[in-house]
């Protein structure tokens, strides 16, 4: 919606701090406030410290916080491959198949994370497929959970190619692998790099499958904050999310950036 007026603007300006700041900026205000804090005075944390970020970035936190890195880097990589596969697959079906196969790519996020973790839970805690208890079954989880955004974003964007670029290189008998790869995915890549920045983010913040299913070595961060808050740890719990927060973004800028060169290619 489009504001000409400047008192209109300021209006608009004025509802959206009322409404950003109490419901998204202060209540991470406040974990930041506590991931510094020894204890709590009135309704703010006080006793300035770094001790928690100590706590936070050694021993078994820095194992955790490495444990989801890991695991989102494989989700993202395995949910951005299967989700490409699918969505060029598809593009090339009939609408009602189509309609098919993005049911099927949603279904996992239609339902409640911990439904898909006990289903995966019990699909693969018998031989052949035995990966209960192992890491695998964890990041075999955060794919199903994430490949479905990586599918509806390639498919948006396979939607809006102009194929007069394909068309053009078929045209001076390029094979249909060598537009794949030579024409067609580098247009994608910009969607590609959006996909796996939203698939990492989502994976390093995922909890309900994930507390049905890890192993005791393969514990990730979300998991131990939960622990963490639970045992009444709660200052060392947000200095430990303020460090999730932290490195998530990290990785998220960059894919920024290459995104933003992808796009001026």
């Amino acid at each position: 919606m489009l504001v000409h007026s400047r008192g209109a603007k300021w209006a608009v300006w004025a509802v959206f701090l009322l409404l950003f700041v109490p419901l998204f900026a202060l209540p991470l205000l406040v974990v930041l406030g506590a991931s510094f804090a020894t204890h709590w005075s009135s309704v703010l944390p006080s006793g300035p410290t770094t001790a928690n970020y100590r706590a936070a970035t050694r021993g078994e936190a820095l194992q955790a916080l490495t444990t989801s890195l890991l695991t989102a880097v494989g989700a993202s990589l395995l949910a951005l491959t299967v989700g490409t596969w699918a969505a060029l697959a598809a593009a090339a079906l009939k609408k009602r198949y189509r309609r098919v196969m993005d049911a099927l790519f949603v279904l996992p996020v239609a339902v409640p994370s911990v439904v898909v973790g006990l289903s995966i839970l019990v699909a693969f805690s018998k031989p052949p497929m035995l990966l209960n208890g192992t890491r695998w079954i964890v990041i075999l989880a955060h794919t199903v959970l994430v490949t479905a955004f990586a599918h509806q974003s390639v498919s948006a964007a396979i939607t809006r190619l102009d194929p007069a670029y394909e068309q053009a290189a078929a045209s001076l008998g390029a094979r249909p692998s060598y537009v794949l790869w030579r024409v067609r995915l580098p247009l994608l890549l910009p969607s590609l790099t959006a996909a796996a920045g939203l698939c990492f983010a989502l994976s390093m913040g995922e909890l309900s499958a994930t507390m049905m299913l890890y192993p005791p070595d393969w514990t990730p961060l979300p998991v131990l904050i939960y622990g963490a808050t639970d045992r009444g740890a709660l200052f060392t719990g947000s200095a430990v999310a303020v460090v999730l927060m932290a490195a998530t973004l990290i990785v998220l800028f960059a894919v920024s950036r290459v995104r933003t060169r992808a796009s001026y290619r």
